[in-house]
């Protein structure tokens, strides 16, 4: 499994970039995870997108599909688009330290 070095942490991760397990997830896989998208500054909304694609998953164990990640954050797709450049699964669930996700998320 490839590894990812970032200021002093290593991250195992697979073959797309995603961290290997969401309990390694921290800080610093997030500052990682916003220089490869190219995002410069994490607002309160890029947060509420990570904490509420955390809870889901701890929750039920998959990320929540597209249409149920608008309705739970109030944003639409398009706006989600905007703040994870990448779109929600690759950018948002990477960032969220969740598994890259099967489905149409």
């Amino acid at each position: 499994m490839p590894t990812v070095e970032f200021e002093g942490h290593s991250f195992n991760v697979d073959e797309d970039g995603f961290i290997d397990s969401f309990e390694s997830w921290n800080e610093t896989w997030v500052k990682y995870v916003k220089q490869q998208e190219g995002i410069d500054e994490l607002n309160e909304e890029h947060w509420k997108v990570i904490n509420v694609l955390q809870d889901y998953y701890k929750k039920n164990g998959i990320a929540p599909m597209v249409r149920v990640l608008s309705k739970l954050t109030g944003f639409k797709l398009k706006h989600i688009y905007e703040l994870f450049p990448s779109g929600p699964g690759k950018g948002a669930c990477k960032m969220a330290g969740l598994p890259k996700p099967t489905g149409c998320v």
